[in-house]
């Protein structure tokens, strides 16, 4: 299938819109993104694209920024795919102890977790402020020999860290079939031997059972899953989440306590948040 490349102009540019933008976008089905100097590029299937969906999207809340969006775009034949990828796709380095690379990648520091990650159309490459931030709270939290679950995983770049950093076992679920054919195919790349990947949503969690709990979607799958999320935590069970702004930190800390969370701590990125909570 022929994919889409969405180009979005921000005059003047400004990251937080950027990132904001990508989120927007997210929910309407872009799962890949590069950023420019002035503009971000986002990438979807050719069955989903929409252009008016696009237009659509409304940023007036953000007062006080004085900024114009212009939209173009084209098509792209799947067998450049890959070629596209190689041109953009850039290591990633966090807390100099994680590098995110393609496996064309030769000439990266020597870091403790070496990830290969050739995300193809998966969201997850670490070039997202979310996955950034996920990466720092799971080096925040002892993984080792603990049952961890990376909810809507993407290119499971979170499940094969927490499998590089100990644990145990780690499910990986994701309600799409590209990023559940990308998993396997990054699991298998990082020899990560004790990652399961699953095709599905949070109904895969019956009866399950976790030390922590990793989701990096949205504010609103988050609030709506959470309690779910909870039901497969022990006493003492993390639950790390991220995928939403500053302002909703709020909404995620008050459904927390109705389901029985303690806050531990949060990390912001471009008004990104990642926050960690603990089963009481």
């Amino acid at each position: 299938m022929d994919y889409i490349e969405l180009k979005c102009e921000i005059t003047p540019y400004n990251e937080a819109i950027a990132q904001i933008l990508i989120a927007e976008l997210g929910e309407l089905g872009y799962d890949s993104f590069t950023e420019n100097e002035d503009s971000i590029d986002a990438y979807i299937t050719e069955d989903l694209f929409d252009i008016e969906q696009v237009k659509e999207i409304n940023l007036d809340y953000l007062s006080g920024i004085n900024f114009t969006l212009n939209y173009s775009h084209k098509t792209i034949v799947s067998q450049d795919w890959n070629a596209l990828w190689e041109s953009n796709f850039q290591p990633v380095i966090i807390s100099d102890q994680v590098v995110i690379r393609a496996s064309f990648h030769t000439d990266t520091p020597k870091v403790p977790y070496d990830i290969v990650i050739d995300p193809k159309m998966s969201f997850g490459t670490g070039h997202h402020s979310t996955t950034s931030l996920m990466v720092q709270s799971i080096l925040d939290s002892d993984i080792k020999d603990k049952r961890v679950l990376d909810m809507g995983c993407g290119t499971s770049l979170l499940a094969i860290l927490a499998s590089m950093r100990g644990a145990k076992t780690v499910d990986a679920i994701d309600i799409d079939e590209w990023p559940y054919k990308n998993s396997l195919e990054n699991i298998k790349n990082n020899h990560a031997d004790n990652v399961s990947v699953f095709l599905g949503d949070a109904r895969l969690l019956e009866g399950k059972e976790y030390d922590i709990v990793l989701a990096n979607i949205n504010r609103n799958i988050l609030l709506n899953d959470m309690k779910t999320y909870v039901a497969c935590l022990p006493q003492n069970g993390e639950l790390i989440m991220s995928g939403f702004y500053t302002e909703d930190l709020k909404y995620i800390q008050e459904e927390a306590e109705k389901n029985s969370l303690s806050y531990i701590d949060h990390k912001v990125d471009t008004n990104w948040v990642a926050v960690r909570f603990v089963k009481k």
